[in-house]
């Protein structure tokens, strides 16, 4: 279901009176589909914590219409269980093709209790599920070996970082040769070098959404081998856009969704309790973006720096 490549999340498009705009929607996923493994679509990067389940099924309705069949389209599930159900019912009904599952609201239960949420969430339509290890949803070892041997579970996203944990978590899956593991956390490309040395070979990419080109680049180098092209990459873009993205808390959507608008699709503002960036900060991303494009075409091809 889901190809190799970057793992792409689009952000979720605003009009001018803050209703989800279908069509810079579809603008933003029809422009990177193609290069992308598979569409996240109405989740972390798309707000989903602002999104209601009918516009959760929205999102991804339009988004799975401009894939249009180039790449698996998958949703955003989580918070309250009957939301998450809610969400859950909503990609199905879409077209979505699996779900992501955030975190519950709050609560942290027993590995007994986020069993049994997982379990409700998957009783609730055919859709395959990937869980998303991070904040109040804690899947230990033990828990994950017991999903994992639900074949509607297909996977497991890290946002936690805890690399001897991940590690513990990929051998717990080890008799699904399928099962799907991929780095989940904020500007995965600054880790995601020691996650692939643990078996975690996919990633998800904010930047993609902003700057496909740097993305498709570093992603290019970190595939052939190549560290000096992806040392670069990482000191001349990653970093000062982390030192960016950590200014003000929610920048990790807002600049991405900021950096979008900037690359020519109109997509709005972020939802409270996010912020627009400043205009300072704009203007640091915007030369950030465009310092990046043009260390990424330096160092896209080997021969590039010849």
């Amino acid at each position: 279901m889901i190809a190799p490549g970057i793992l792409f999340f689009p952000v979720t498009p605003f009009d001018a009176a803050g209703r989800v705009a279908p069509e810079p929607l579809a603008a933003h996923v029809s422009s990177r589909v193609e290069d992308c493994g598979a569409v996240f679509a109405a989740c972390g990067t798309g707000e989903f914590a602002a999104l209601d389940a009918a516009e959760v099924g929205l999102v991804v309705r339009t988004a799975v219409a401009a894939a249009a069949g180039r790449r698996a389209v998958l949703g955003g599930a989580g918070g309250p269980l009957p939301h998450a159900i809610a969400c859950a019912r909503e990609i199905a009904d879409a077209g979505g093709s699996g779900i992501l599952l955030l975190p519950p609201y709050l609560t942290a239960g027993s590995p007994a209790g986020l069993g049994a949420y997982v379990r409700a969430v998957l009783d609730a339509t055919d859709l395959p599920v990937i869980l998303y290890h991070r904040a109040t949803a804690s899947y230990t070892p033990e828990l994950l070996a017991e999903l994992a041997a639900d074949p509607r579970v297909i996977g497991i996203k890290d946002g936690v970082g805890d690399i001897a944990l991940a590690q513990r978590l990929v051998l717990a899956a080890a008799d699904r040769p399928d099962f799907l593991f991929f780095n989940g956390l904020l500007t995965a490309e600054l880790t995601q070098a020691a996650y692939r040395a643990i078996g975690v070979g996919l990633y998800s990419s904010a930047v993609y959404a902003a700057a496909p080109e740097v993305a498709l680049a570093f992603h290019a180098a970190l595939e052939r081998g190549d560290d000096a092209a992806r040392t670069t990459l990482l000191r001349e873009f990653f970093a000062p856009f982390v030192r960016l993205r950590d200014a003000v808390p929610g920048y990790a959507v807002a600049l991405v969704k900021a950096g979008v608008g900037l690359g020519g699709i109109e997509v709005g503002g972020v939802r409270p309790p996010l912020v627009a960036p400043t205009p300072e900060h704009r203007d640091a991303l915007a030369a950030l973006l465009e310092h990046g494009r043009a260390v990424a075409a330096q160092v896209r091809h080997p021969d590039a720096r010849a």
